[in-house]
């Protein structure tokens, strides 16, 4: 499976927010054996979230698209996805009349809170997703994430990412695997031996230069096991490896 993965944010663009969403979503898509073919932020923009939905839908197996759903003014992500596809944006029954209880809940829990300010929630633009979606509903999360065709919208906030992400992870099981190599050659005196076992083997292969405080890494990957194992032996017999870093358990030596 190729996924392609959209962050939206005007503040990841401002360097006030970090993008920790694409790296996570990237390493447990890859883990699962599928391929993230692109990472892509673009603004809170209505019209260009639905471009590149539209595009990116018939281009690769899947989609996800993380941003704001929570119904506020700038939280236009779902609406967008609605656009790109070509669906009307409609209040889910079932969603909203989880919200109304939710929200009920939260009252009941705070009145505090809801007695100091004065809380303004748009149920309706909560509980709307494109027309014969199906939610994605986490106890983490306001509003629901969906899945509508091959795409998947996640909550920009990490915590509810990362549950509506779990929530469907089966789906993004590939058939790929992986294993690394690491070494305390320099990068430049590898290019013999990634050249020979890219032209002897099945495999697709990535360097990555040693820093001062972790060693060099080749990375051997396929969609047979037998493969990368058997690329992986005649790499050992040309280049000098070493055993992986502690924080590295599960990876080849």
């Amino acid at each position: 499976m190729n996924v392609a993965i959209v962050t939206v944010g005007d503040e990841i663009l401002a360097g006030s927010t970090t993008n920790t969403n694409a790296s996570w979503l990237a390493e447990r898509i890859t883990e699962r054996g599928s391929t993230v073919e692109r990472i892509l932020t673009i603004p809170d923009d209505r019209a260009l979230i639905a471009e590149y939905v539209d595009r990116w839908s018939d281009a690769f197996d899947a989609v996800i698209v993380t941003g704001g759903i929570g119904g506020t003014p700038d939280d236009v992500t779902v609406e967008a996805v609605a656009d790109g596809l070509e669906r009307e944006f409609v209040v889910h029954g079932e969603i909203r009349e989880r919200l109304v209880d939710k929200a009920a809940a939260f009252r009941d829990e705070n009145p505090e809170m809801v007695e100091e300010y004065d809380l303004q929630l748009d149920i309706d633009a909560a509980a709307s997703i494109p027309e014969g979606a199906t939610p994605i509903v986490v106890d983490e999360g306001w509003a629901p994430g969906c899945i509508v065709e091959n795409v998947y919208v996640f909550a920009g906030i990490p915590d509810e990412m990362k549950a509506m992400f779990e929530a469907v992870a089966d789906e993004f099981q590939g058939d790929a695997v992986a294993r690394t190599l690491y070494t305390p050659a320099p990068e430049g005196s590898l290019h013999e031996a990634l050249e020979g076992v890219s032209d002897r083997f099945d495999v697709a292969v990535g360097s990555y230069p040693r820093s001062e405080n972790r060693p060099g890494r080749i990375r051997v990957s396929s969609t047979d096991l037998a493969t990368v194992e058997v690329a992986l032996a005649w790499l050992r017999e040309h280049v000098e490896t070493i055993a992986p870093p502690s924080s590295s358990e599960g990876e080849a030596e």
